[in-house]
């Protein structure tokens, strides 16, 4: 009689085999299912890095104008908090929205005030051409800029992408 290495019954050994494969296979996928809800969960709204590009451009140009630039500055932490995706950054998207909203609103009050308001630049110096622009333009593209950030802003797909799986509080 000669012992052989795999003393356990055929049966048994098969049935091991099969458990082990099924055990990887779940782990396997599950494991791609993490990897992949990760990627979906992180993936930036198109519109949402747009008005991120478009708000670093503003900062950036005031940045080297030299005008305003606390407030670029703040502009441009708020684009790091947004895109950290930090609850606060959220909130100091929606908030500076509606101070613009509401700024833009009573900027014709404002300008009817009378001679001593300046009217504001309607004469832009692009690449040495000097460029005469209606007010009526400059207040078209004020409200159309305003109107997109409210829509951004305070889209459900936005809210989303602030959502983290993940919380690292350790009191719960």
């Amino acid at each position: 009689m000669s012992w052989s290495s795999d003393w356990r019954p055929r049966r048994v050994t098969e049935s091991m085999e099969h458990d082990s494969i099924e055990h990887d296979s779940i782990a396997h996928k599950e494991r791609r299912e993490m990897s992949q809800t990760a990627t979906e969960s992180y993936a930036i709204p198109k519109r949402l890095l747009l008005l991120m590009l478009l708000y670093i451009a503003a900062a950036v140009s005031g940045l080297i104008a030299g005008q305003g630039v606390i407030f670029c500055l703040l502009t441009l932490i708020m684009v790091l908090a947004v895109l950290a995706r930090h609850q606060a950054g959220l909130w100091a998207l929606r908030l500076y929205t509606l101070v613009q909203l509401a700024l833009v609103s009573f900027l014709p009050y404002i300008l009817d005030q009378g001679d001593s308001v300046a009217t504001g630049p309607n004469s832009l110096k692009i690449t040495g051409f000097e460029l005469k622009v209606p007010d009526w333009a400059i207040f078209s593209f004020l409200i159309g800029f305003c109107m997109l950030q409210v829509w951004i802003a305070f889209t459900p797909k936005v809210k989303a992408f602030f959502k983290r799986k993940m919380n690292f509080n350790l009191m719960q």
